[in-house]
């Protein structure tokens, strides 16, 4: 299958994904089990077991064992120790995400304030295995990043013209589709490739959105974590707004940051879809750990043998 092909299952098989995350935090008390599930998304347990491998790589109780709070409160702390020395080496370090390498360049105060101004910016919608994505592009890198749900292509468009008000826009899916290709394709294919990105906020923001960016898949840190690395535990708060203002997803990873209980909240693109990427990553991280030998966090899985499903919700 070629990697369009690929990326278009992907999106498409998401869709039930979601689904299935949506219907397990709602019956969360009532514990359903894997056939259940499956009949829910109109598929049979084989077919289920299927689409997990195909999509996650993991099978789907393995997938669920993932999106439990015992789960995320075991990789916070396996997290913290090796993030607090990853951070040690300096936040302007280029971050690395996958195989990716994203160099980082900010809008300089006076072009913030003109929202883009003289800008040409290109944008495009593309399959993800997380969705429909907004990808938008200026000669500086991507400065933006958004996953859409169906039917709401329009108003995602209208939000990235409100956000940079100043530029000039224009429809060029052939340019951000091998720019969208690079961020999902290539992953899969362990290839690397190097990634520009240009930031518009202020300061603070910019300096919480570099840090996010040292947090490696497979890892998760709380909002205070983050708020001690960059500007000291009582701007938790301010630190929060931060993350959730991030406007290229998944590049900057703010889907990395929960809860310090372990529930995952807070997600502009949607919590079942901040559930199913943190999962995806953590299956994926502990499939590459097994295949070079080593432990990677959350190899251990977490869930109650009595308790298999206990989802993160709020």
């Amino acid at each position: 299958m070629s990697g369009e092909l690929a990326m278009d299952q992907a999106s498409m098989d998401y869709d039930r994904v979601e689904r299935a995350i949506a219907y397990l935090e709602s019956h969360h008390l009532d514990q359903p089990d894997l056939t259940t599930v499956a009949r829910h998304v109109h598929l049979s347990e084989y077919h289920f077991q299927r689409l997990f491998s195909r999509w996650a790589g993991i099978s789907p109780k393995r997938f669920l064992q993932c999106l439990t709070v015992e789960h995320a409160k075991h990789r916070l702390a396996e997290s913290k120790a090796l993030l607090d020395v990853t951070l040690e080496s300096g936040l302007s370090s280029p971050g690395r995400l996958h195989d990716l390498f994203v160099a980082v360049e900010a809008m300089t105060p006076g072009e913030f304030k003109e929202e883009g101004a003289g800008l040409q910016i290109r944008y495009g919608l593309h399959p993800s295995p997380f969705g429909t994505c907004l990808v938008a592009m200026t000669d500086r890198g991507v400065c933006s990043l958004a996953f859409v749900d169906r039917g709401g292509e329009s108003d995602a468009i209208d939000e990235l013209r409100t956000s940079w008000a100043g530029a000039r826009l224009s429809e060029q899916p052939r340019e951000t589709g091998p720019v969208a290709a690079s961020i999902f394709n290539d992953l899969n294919r362990g290839r690397r490739s190097e990634l520009g990105l240009l930031l518009k906020g202020t300061n603070f923001q910019v300096k919480v959105w570099k840090a996010l960016l040292r947090i490696s898949p497979g890892a998760v840190v709380s909002y205070e974590t983050l708020a001690r690395w960059t500007c000291g535990s009582r701007a938790a708060r301010a630190v929060a707004n931060a993350v959730g203002a991030n406007p290229i997803a998944y590049l900057i990873p703010c889907h990395r940051v929960i809860r310090r209980t372990g529930v995952v909240t807070g997600y502009r693109w949607g919590s079942e879809r901040k559930r199913a990427i943190l999962a995806w990553e953590a299956g994926r991280s502990n499939l590459s750990a097994r295949r070079n030998g080593r432990r990677k966090f959350g190899n251990k899985p977490h869930a109650s043998p009595s308790i298999p499903f206990r989802s993160i919700s709020s």
